[in-house]
């Protein structure tokens, strides 16, 4: 399978940002560190500050399914729980042009 990229949405509720940023922030390192993982980077929207997003870049879907039984991730989903307003966002991708 081809490589894919993923753009994942956090948001969190009111006053919720700087506990979200230092949750996303710990899965960082061990994610990146995951054979299959290319690139792995979030940031935080400007104009509304309880918004994150991720650009990833996975080696395949089957990378990216194990990043997702990793037990950092497993671990960002449970903190992340009482901190947002809606469900995470992501959106499974295929370039259609090399960069």
């Amino acid at each position: 399978m081809s490589e894919i990229r993923v753009v994942a949405v956090v948001q969190g509720k009111p006053g919720t940002a700087d506990a979200i940023e230092q949750a996303l922030l710990r899965c960082v390192a061990p994610s990146r560190a995951e054979t299959g993982c290319l690139l792995y980077t979030p940031h935080r929207d400007l104009d509304r500050a309880e918004r994150f997003v991720f650009f990833e870049r996975w080696a395949s879907r089957a990378a990216l399914a194990e990043h997702e039984r990793t037990e950092h991730f497993k671990e960002l989903v449970r903190e992340l729980a009482p901190l947002v307003a809606q469900p995470l966002d992501v959106t499974i991708l295929e370039a259609l042009l090399d960069d």
